[in-house]
């Protein structure tokens, strides 16, 4: 019975074999890590527990090694699971098998890896041989479900791209609206030019999508593949890895490239001019240094998932200077410039004031009208908040301008430079004084 009690705790209650890369949740279940990831592909947001039904708000998760260690020697202390127990023994020295020679790919007692013929050979204990390859094979596996997240990732764009394109549409005819009809042949032209590139990279986004598709289905049949073979028993799992491994590299090979969706920005003529006239003094108060900011947390959260993959997070190691207006707008338009130069991670816009009284700074929250600017993967990438949607036009390099319209409720964001719209909040509704905000990162 006691046995059996002990069987439990190093098993796994999703494949009911032994851990493999256990890891364990903030409610204190563990499972395997290839388990618990597959477990949570397809869960809502925020997943569960597969064993309680908590819900886990962990991004990264770190191998148990306790347990770990301690399934090691359990394994240890099983018999080798050979065909025959006689094939334990050797023929000729009678005594056990203890050792894999990797030349040979079999296993030999201590005598027969001292003879002349293996001695020049490198001979380890089964066991721990067995246990090194696993870990080869688990690298294979992150490497695997990376590259597959990766193509996950492709799919997601295209269910967002014919909305996001909707909506500039109604961006660019909103500013349009405002100046002079003359520049109605303008207006035709920018939009029939917008979609024009909306079919060609819908088109580019739907090729992608089935060549990802493939691929996917090709990475997926070989992380079960590589987790299967992370059980098998030792002699098995050692006379079969460098084919696995080898088969493993092939599959990874030439994965598909991510369509980067990018719109042309063009300018609209007299923009500039035109919001200028409502230029303000903006003053900042609060000023605050920080390591630590919600915002680039909680918009990582939303790109990258609350998955058990670690995600590399420059705000952990970055500091960042925020502040946001001494003043509050409840009426008028109101039109101010930041220079941005090529900083990699910024936030402006405008927030109410309940918003900056709170800790947390959430992006789901009400009142807040921002556009975001976040490095990842060495690209930079445009976000607007509440709620978060990507903005396919390239990231300004120099001053932004933001522009206010409280009866209207409307919030602009212009690229200065080229006198381009970024994008704009349309249509909103403003109950409550709004301040201006800013984040930026320090060099």
């Amino acid at each position: 019975m006691a046995s059996n009690v002990f069987q439990n705790e190093l098993t796994c209650s999703v494949c009911m074999n032994y851990f493999i890369d256990p890891v364990t949740t903030g409610c204190g279940h563990s499972f395997c890590m290839p388990c618990l990831c597959v477990c949570w592909e397809q869960a809502p947001r925020p997943p569960r527990c597969p064993v309680c039904r908590e819900t886990s708000h962990q991004t990264t998760f770190k191998t148990n090694i306790v347990l770990k260690t301690r399934v090691f020697l359990a394994r240890r202390a099983r018999p080798y699971q050979f065909p025959r127990s006689a094939e334990q023994m050797c023929e000729i020295h009678l005594k056990t098998k203890n050792f894999f020679c990797e030349v040979i790919k079999d296993a030999l007692c201590l005598l027969c890896c001292k003879a002349e013929e293996h001695v020049a050979h490198r001979h380890c204990s089964v066991d721990w041989i067995a246990e090194e390859y696993r870990q080869k094979l688990l690298k294979q596996m992150r490497s695997v479900w990376e590259n597959q997240r990766n193509l996950n990732r492709e799919t997601s764009k295209i269910r967002t791209w014919e909305g996001y394109v909707t909506l500039r549409r109604k961006m660019i005819r909103a500013e349009y609206q405002k100046v002079c009809p003359l520049l109605y042949k303008e207006e035709k032209d920018h939009l029939e030019r917008l979609e024009k590139e909306r079919k060609e990279i819908l088109q580019q986004l739907k090729q992608s999508e089935d060549s990802m598709d493939l691929k996917g289905k090709l990475l997926r049949g070989m992380y079960e593949e590589l987790k299967e073979m992370c059980r098998k028993p030792d002699m098995e799992l050692l006379q079969h890895f460098e084919n696995m491994l080898k088969r493993s590299e092939s599959v990874q090979l030439h994965v598909p490239q991510p369509v980067d969706p990018q719109l042309s920005s063009w300018p609209v003529t007299g923009l500039i001019g035109r919001l200028t006239r409502f230029q303000v003094y903006v003053s900042l108060d609060n000023e605050v240094v920080t390591g630590h900011i919600p915002l680039f947390e909680d918009l990582r959260r939303f790109l990258f998932g609350t998955d058990h993959l670690e995600v590399a997070s420059n705000s952990a190691r970055s500091k960042y200077f925020l502040a946001w207006g001494a003043q509050s707008f409840t009426s008028g338009q109101h039109y101010w410039e930041v220079y941005v130069g090529d900083c990699w991670n910024w936030v402006i816009g405008f927030c109410n004031d309940s918003w900056t009284m709170r800790n947390d700074m959430v992006l789901d929250s009400e009142g807040i009208f921002l556009l975001f600017c976040v490095k990842e993967d060495n690209r930079c990438s445009l976000f607007t908040s509440s709620p978060v949607l990507p903005q396919y036009v390239e990231r300004p390099v120099g001053c932004v301008g933001v522009f206010l319209d409280y009866e209207c409720g409307t919030v602009s964001f212009v690229n200065v430079a080229d006198s381009s719209l970024i994008c704009s909040f349309l249509s909103c509704s403003f109950s409550s004084p709004l301040k201006p905000f800013l984040c930026s990162g320090l060099p």
